[in-house]
């Protein structure tokens, strides 16, 4: 599986708005969207807004997640 080769967490999503992000990132920088995604958590970070740091460093994780194709957790 995707996240066990990459020893990465699955990403936690606090609200819907993840979601949507992540669907804005993918929809306006296609295959970069992953790198767009950890661009603004280091500015995030580098602002010293731990928060949204944490926020887009999900988002980063969520669009790997949804552009591998590989299933992850619980199938039901």
């Amino acid at each position: 599986m995707l996240f066990e080769d990459m020893n990465e967490p699955l990403p936690y999503l606090a609200n819907l708005q993840s979601v949507a992000d992540a669907d804005a990132l993918l929809a306006a920088h296609g295959a970069d969207a992953g790198t767009e995604a950890a661009i603004r958590a280091e500015r995030s970070r580098d602002l010293g807004n731990a928060v949204q740091f944490c926020h887009w460093r999900q988002i980063e994780r969520l669009i790997v997640l949804l552009t591998s194709g590989d299933v992850v957790g619980t199938v039901h």
